[in-house]
């Protein structure tokens, strides 16, 4: 689950990490209010969407008064804001902050990652704060570095502190730079989190040491531990279809192919969309009903893959253990009648009782094409479309 900026830095705030004064902003007739209410000469109108790269597209914007604070509230609040991470289509802008400006001496980077490479949590960190991390490792790789942090011990001072330096803070800088890392990993580990990004970290004309911007991603599956983060959703940024699998405990991922795919288990959904690559066509979906498929999960499962006016055939492929063939089978053929399928639909059942499963769609009124391998079944619904 993703965290607008707001939202991050107000966890920020949880762990004694200093922030920006900023306040939230929904309506253009509120912003030069808000903006009085911060003080200063100088503030930032930021769109608050669920993608990086905002100032390039246009989503934030610096004012030297509040008539500009009011003219920038305007422009940004409801225009589709494009970027790198949002693709052509773009993202609705339907909430703004108004930030206290600060005068910035210098800029870092630093982040903290799942490391699925080196099984830990890696800070990673680089003096070049406020561009894109990807075109930094790319053309100056040299400017990254790394502290792979052991589990069992978590990141100690005296690592924080060899990395500030390491990065060019300076004297007290430095020092309060090392603190931030820690309270960052603290954080990190306590919320559950994914990913932590700090882009950029900013030392001020005085020496302070703040997360100019801030991006989080919680772990889905801690959110039960969690109900404070949990309020944090932000529905409108979500897949309307992701949304909905949600409410049936169905793993689903829009992509942009069109070949629909039903699969249990994560390892053979990911098996049947290469596959349908290989083949020459493109998958619409990652869809995972997991080992419990019941009849009205399946049911679901079509509705939300027919919402999607891309897809053109549906592929089910289900490996049958505890959950048996022929039950999926019922499912299938009941799903299918109570949502009028009217596209070619493959199914391909292997497991306890496939044979049957396999009479079943056979003695069925639905035209429904059964494959015997997963090779076949990526011909034949490739065909089919």
């Amino acid at each position: 689950m993703n965290l607008h900026e707001y939202q991050a830095k107000e966890l920020l705030q949880k762990y004694n990490i200093p922030v920006l004064k900023n306040k939230l902003c929904t309506k253009q007739e509120d912003a030069k209010n808000f903006a009085k209410e911060l003080g200063g000469s100088v503030w930032v109108v930021k769109a608050q969407i669920h993608a990086g790269g905002r100032g390039q597209g246009g989503g934030v914007k610096l004012a030297k008064n509040l008539e500009e604070v009011a003219q920038h509230a305007k422009d940004i609040l409801g225009m589709t804001l494009v970027t790198k991470q949002t693709g052509d289509v773009g993202k609705t802008v339907n909430k703004i902050i108004i930030e206290e400006g600060c005068q910035i001496e210098s800029e870092f980077y630093a982040a903290l990652l799942v490391d699925r490479a080196k099984d830990c949590i890696t800070l990673m960190a680089s003096p070049e704060g406020g561009m894109d991390i990807e075109e930094v490792a790319e053309n100056t790789p040299e400017k990254i570095f790394k502290i792979y942090i052991n589990p069992l011990i978590g990141l100690l001072d005296f690592q924080a502190r060899e990395l500030a330096f390491t990065l060019g803070f300076k004297k007290k800088a430095a020092i309060k730079a090392s603190i931030i890392f820690v309270k960052l990993y603290k954080a990190f580990m306590q919320e559950d989190c994914e990913m932590l990004e700090i882009n950029p970290l900013v030392v001020t004309k005085d020496q302070q040491v703040i997360p100019l911007d801030a991006k989080i991603s919680i772990e889905d599956n801690s959110l039960y531990r969690h109900p404070n983060i949990e309020s944090y959703r932000d529905f409108s940024e979500e897949d309307p279809a992701e949304t909905e699998a949600k409410k049936f405990d169905l793993s689903f991922i829009k992509l942009n192919g069109s070949i629909g795919c039903l699969v249990n288990g994560a390892g053979l959904a990911m098996a049947t969309m290469d596959i349908i690559k290989t083949k020459g066509s493109s998958p619409a979906n990652f869809l995972d009903v997991g080992g419990s498929a019941t009849k009205e999960k399946v049911t679901e499962a079509f509705k939300i893959i027919l919402k999607d006016p891309q897809v053109k055939g549906i592929l089910v492929n289900i490996f049958g253990g505890i959950m048996k063939c022929d039950i999926i089978a019922d499912g299938v053929i009941a799903a299918s009648k109570e949502v009028g399928l009217n596209i070619p639909l493959v199914v391909r059942l292997e497991g306890t009782n496939a044979k049957k499963a396999k009479e079943i769609l056979a003695n069925s009124d639905l035209d429904i094409i059964t494959a015997d391998s997963l090779d076949q079944a990526a011909q034949k619904i490739i065909a089919a479309t």
